[in-house]
C-alpha cells in the first residue's frame, strides 16, 4: 500500500535525501530524465535541492509516495509562469522505485497530477518521454494524445540518443 502526500514547501527539504534515493535508483535503471551516469545520490539531492524555490513559490508541486521501505515514487506539476500560457501545466518527474513496479503506483501518481491540475484552472497538460518506454505506454493508455516524436531527442543513462515522444491532455 503507497500513501501519496503533497509536499509542502516546509515538507520538501525534509524529503530531500529520499527523493534522491528515488531519482538514483531509477536512473541506474536506465531512465535519464536528464541525466547521465555515473549519477549517485549525492547528484540526485543536489538537484533535488536546486528545485526548493519552485516549489516555496508555488510554480511547482511535488507528491511523493511512501510505503513500507519509504519514498518508492513520485510526480511533479509545473505550472506556467507565462500570461498567455497559464492555461496550461507539465507533467515532470514521474518516477517510481524499481522495487515499487507493476502495482499501479505511476498511474496513481499521474491521476494525482491531473487531478491537481485541473483544480489550478489548468486545461491543457504536456509531457515528454522515451519512446518505446513503459511510460510512453502508460500515457497512450491513460488518455493522453502524442502529437510528435523527435529522433535522437535525449541519451540515455549510458549516453545512447533516444527518441523523445511528446504528449497533451486537455482537462475538462
Amino acid at each position: 500500500m503507497h500513501t501519496i502526500t503533497r509536499l509542502s514547501a516546509d515538507d520538501f527539504p525534509g524529503n530531500v535525501r529520499s527523493l534522491a534515493g528515488l531519482l538514483a535508483d531509477v536512473v541506474a535503471g536506465g531512465s535519464s530524465l536528464g541525466f547521465l551516469s555515473p549519477f549517485d545520490q549525492d547528484a540526485a539531492a543536489a538537484w533535488w535541492h536546486t528545485q526548493q524555490p519552485a516549489v516555496s513559490d508555488g510554480s511547482l508541486t511535488v507528491w511523493a509516495a511512501h510505503g513500507p521501505g519509504g519514498v518508492t515514487g513520485t510526480v511533479s506539476l509545473a505550472l506556467e509562469r507565462k500570461p498567455n500560457g497559464r492555461h496550461r501545466a507539465e507533467i515532470v518527474k514521474l518516477m517510481v522505485h524499481r522495487d515499487a513496479r507493476g502495482q499501479g503506483l505511476a498511474r496513481a501518481l499521474l491521476t494525482t497530477a491531473e487531478q491537481a491540475a485541473a483544480r489550478t484552472g489548468a486545461t491543457l497538460l504536456l509531457l515528454d518521454t522515451a519512446t518505446g518506454s513503459a511510460a510512453d505506454h502508460l500515457y497512450r493508455t491513460a488518455g493522453w494524445t502524442r502529437y510528435g516524436i523527435v529522433p535522437d531527442y535525449a541519451t540515455n543513462p549510458d549516453g545512447t540518443l533516444e527518441h523523445c515522444s511528446f504528449y497533451y491532455k486537455q482537462l475538462t
